[in-house]
């Protein structure tokens, strides 16, 4: 074999950089790209998922299908992801419940934080108190009403250790109330629920709190995020009567750990493009849902900052899964 030269080398191994660049650019999915939802169809992330895939799917020149795998506290399909092949046609449309929360308060999970590449962020959501006919349907009404019925009044959330039941015991300590909360699996049973008159009021996220207040039968009387949503400018917020009592969870797309960072970088531009679109953005904000975007990288910067933010509440309130 002839010796090379240090000299002749470099153009060599410019040719291979070049070659690796072009086949980074050129990873395409050979099949439908599956987008694994750990809740139930309807709530939040199930509605955030499907306008992104169909986003999607023109933009990766395959179909992007949904698959819910709901239970466990997100549990059952985060770890369906992390299990799956890295080759970038499986993903995971996770909540702030499967990658925050439940790292910090859940034992013996079957998956880490390090299982899984960030893709892109693709939302942030308030949550929304939305109440029965008959209970007080202004935020300070609301809460002097809890106070004046300590344990009496019920709301509902999406189990032990989801967010919007950390938000919950968020607001219950900052505003010390009494108040009996009862777990459902999903958006939908609490949504009937309340519907039904059989709890008096539920935490969920705005797609949900939006299709109960459509119908007439119930009513959205505050937000957990740190502003008014700009389609919404007479719906308050927590954060203005008592500042710095926000609550807000995150939608994002995440790959097995180990998908190829071609596949990686395709995924996070449709991703991207997708939440970017103005009818996409348009119809998550009538959800509730606030579009947002950025690079892989930053997506994890901000899963470092949520775990650092949410830590010290849940060891100061024990919460376990």
């Amino acid at each position: 074999m002839p010796f090379v030269t240090g000299r002749r080398a470099l153009p060599a191994l410019g040719l291979a950089a070049a070659g690796i660049a072009r086949a980074q650019q050129a990873w395409n999915p050979t099949r439908p790209v599956t987008i694994v939802v750990p809740f139930p169809p309807g709530g939040s992330t199930d509605v955030t998922a499907r306008l992104v895939a169909e986003r999607m799917a023109p933009l990766l020149g395959q179909n992007v299908v949904i698959d819910n795998k709901p239970g466990a506290q997100t549990v059952i399909g985060a770890e369906a992801v992390a299990r799956a092949a890295p080759d970038g046609h499986t993903l995971l449309m996770s909540s702030g419940t499967t990658l925050t929360i439940n790292p910090l308060i859940g034992r013996n999970l079957p998956y880490r934080p390090s299982d899984f590449a960030p893709v892109v962020h693709v939302a942030t959501l308030p949550f929304c108190i939305a109440v029965k006919p008959g209970i007080p349907d202004t935020l300070e009404g609301f809460v002097a009403h809890v106070r004046a019925n300590p344990g009496k009044v019920t709301w509902g959330h999406n189990g032990r250790g989801s967010f919007n039941h950390i938000a919950g015991a968020l607001i219950q300590e900052r505003l010390q109330l009494d108040w009996q909360d009862v777990g459902y699996r999903g958006d939908a049973n609490q949504m009937n629920d309340l519907l039904a008159g059989t709890i008096d009021s539920i935490l969920v996220g705005g797609a949900t709190g939006l299709q109960v207040e459509r119908s007439g039968r119930a009513k959205i009387i505050g937000w957990t995020g740190e502003t008014r949503l700009p389609n919404l400018p007479n719906q308050p917020t927590f954060n203005e009567r008592w500042p710095g009592l926000v609550a807000v969870t995150w939608f994002g797309l995440l790959a097995p750990a180990h998908t190829p960072p071609a596949a990686i970088a395709r995924l996070n531009a449709a991703g991207a493009a997708a939440s970017a679109d103005a009818t996409v953005r348009e119809r998550l904000l009538n959800e509730g849902i606030v579009a947002t975007s950025g690079s892989p990288a930053d997506f994890q910067a901000f899963l470092n900052r949520e775990a650092e933010r949410w830590g010290p509440l849940l060891r100061r309130l024990n919460i376990e899964l």
